[in-house]
């Protein structure tokens, strides 16, 4: 998908700003059993078609309303994705302004999961 220039520059602001991972490093998290909140930050359509086994969803659109009500302590590890980790960056720019201290994007979304034939729910 092309984005806009305008879009582009607002990821890379934001990217410059938060943590990332891979997905790799998700799923060695997993493995190992550490405790994050593994969340879906897409639209309600894209949650429905598919997402990642053992997220929750909270949609860009709405994560900064309904986030401490979801996740109310602000120190606990928090990784988001997206379809390819643009709105996640986004998304966790947002949180870490409203005090969250743990807050990971993870570069590559649910392309990433899904070119690995990674677990999915639908739904």
């Amino acid at each position: 998908m092309d984005h806009s220039p305008a879009f582009m520059k607002l990821v890379n602001d934001a990217k410059k700003n938060v943590r990332e991972c891979t997905l790799e490093d998700v799923l060695k998290k997993k493995a190992a059993g550490t405790k994050f909140h593994f969340v879906d930050t897409r639209e309600d359509e894209e949650w429905k078609a598919g997402r990642a086994e053992g997220a929750i969803h909270l949609g860009k659109g709405v994560i900064e309303r309904d986030i401490e009500a979801k996740i109310p302590n602000k120190h606990d590890e928090i990784i988001l994705y997206c379809g390819g980790g643009y709105r996640s960056a986004l998304a966790a720019e947002a949180l870490g302004k409203m005090g969250y201290t743990n807050v990971i994007s993870m570069d590559g979304g649910i392309r990433a999961w899904r070119e690995r034939g990674l677990p999915e729910n639908t739904g």
